[in-house]
């Protein structure tokens, strides 16, 4: 039997560039922040697994930023949320990931499927007429991928904004350039932006973005987005009361993961290792990816937390430690200046960072109940003894992380999009 579909309409674009580091984040965001002054119900997507820039984009648009991704969610996954997205919004705007064509699936993939029109933005800092020949390519490398026009980023001024206007051939449109604003600049490190709640003038820096962007406002024509309607999710975690990490150390967490977790029926109860000295009442407990890194000294002098913990692993309650949430119940982590301390310690392993990415990619695992996939992403390595429980896989096959298994504990470099197998999410809660 048929389920029902449900559909609406809304104008969207995907915001898109060459390649990572044009400004893609800062120009999406001064972008939307200019759309809501001009009274536009704006939502915002960012594609592929990322936990930074939505961050960003939700303080420019003031409302959660999700993950689309045709692997992590399968095109109905996708057009649902668009669907969803759409029958409140007068504007969908997604963040492309990387290059365009870069990556599998990339943000091209994402746009030829829904027919989402791409705003280029070129880092045109050092260029003239190649700011043209590059938005040509871009826009005909695949047919099937619609272009809304290129957007000129770090300009030098007004005559500089002209000769790149007019370096574009007819068929490209200008949309408009955004000057080289340092003051508006958003600051990085290691694995990308910096988390928004760090940035104490983010408001000021999008705002002056905003006031400075010099951009066409049209709209494209409507897209009617259509998916079949979801299947509520059986409450596999009713009476299942899950504490969440959640503050400047560990917040590498997808929106939909918790939201996955209220529909299965489990209470979600955040808390902070680096703050609180004892964990919130709770049957389960996950520990996200972060920066543990950056914060060794607070997170070691937290006994109170760690033995907490340890009493939680000793009882044999489930545990799932992602990435940065792995780290931190190691022996000990070491950051990438060589300064020391010890963790938890309820996983037998040292890990220390390096200054070099040791891994980027989606991956996935097979539990049994099934694939669930996420994605890794880190610049640290571990020493430990401990064999393998499960290795993840990339999506071409090939062998990915470790995952490792403690008594109940559930350990891997893995950041899971629990969405994309609610049965074997559950799984690691129960």
């Amino acid at each position: 039997m048929s389920r029902e579909r449900k559909h609406a309409s809304c104008p969207a674009l995907l915001v898109a560039a060459p390649g990572s580091g044009q400004g893609k984040t800062l120009v999406t965001a001064a972008f939307v922040r200019r759309q809501r002054r001009l009274g536009r119900r704006v939502r915002v997507f960012k594609a592929g697994p990322d936990f930074l820039d939505p961050m960003v984009l939700e303080v420019a648009s003031g409302q959660p930023v999700d993950n689309l991704d045709l692997r992590l969610l399968g095109v109905d996954g996708c057009a649902r949320r668009l669907a969803d997205a759409a029958t409140g919004a007068d504007l969908i705007v997604v963040e492309g990931v990387m290059g365009l064509h870069d990556g599998v699936p990339s943000s091209a993939e994402l746009a030829a499927a829904f027919g989402l029109p791409v705003l280029l933005v070129i880092d045109a800092a050092a260029m003239a007429q190649t700011f043209g020949a590059v938005a040509l390519g871009l826009a005909s490398y695949r047919q099937e991928v619609a272009l809304h026009g290129a957007l000129a980023n770090r300009v030098g001024g007004a005559a500089h904004a002209a000769m790149l206007r007019d370096a574009l051939p007819p068929s490209v449109r200008w949309i408009g350039h955004l000057p080289a604003c340092a003051d508006a600049a958003l600051p990085e490190r290691h694995l990308g932006l910096v988390q928004a709640r760090e940035i104490d003038d983010l408001e000021r820096r999008i705002d002056a973005a905003a006031d400075a962007l010099r951009v066409d406002d049209t709209l494209p024509a409507a897209i009617r987005f259509e998916a079949p309607a979801a299947m509520p999710p059986r409450p596999m975690l009713r009476d299942v009361r899950i504490a969440v990490a959640r503050d400047e150390a560990f917040s590498f967490i997808y929106p939909a993961n918790v939201e996955l977790l209220r529909e299965l029926g489990a209470e979600i109860a955040f808390f902070s290792p680096l703050r609180d000295t004892a964990l919130p009442p709770c049957d389960a407990l996950w520990l996200p990816g972060g920066y543990p890194e950056l914060h060794l000294a607070a997170l070691a002098a937290n006994a109170g937390m760690r033995e907490a913990i340890i009493a939680h692993h000793a009882a044999r309650r489930p545990m799932l430690a992602e990435c940065g949430g792995m780290l931190y119940l190691c022996e000990s982590l070491r950051d990438a200046s060589g300064n020391g301390a010890p963790m938890v310690g309820v996983l037998p392993a040292s890990a220390t960072l390096g200054p070099r990415l040791a891994a980027l990619g989606q991956q996935s695992v097979e539990f049994a109940a099934g694939e669930l996939r996420g994605h890794t992403f880190h610049h640290s390595t571990l020493d430990t003894t401990l064999q393998p429980w499960r290795r993840a896989a990339t999506a071409n096959g090939v062998a990915g992380e470790a995952v490792y298994r403690v008594g109940a504990l559930t350990a891997s470099y893995v950041h899971f999009y629990f969405p994309s197998n609610p049965q074997a999410a559950a799984g690691l809660f129960r």
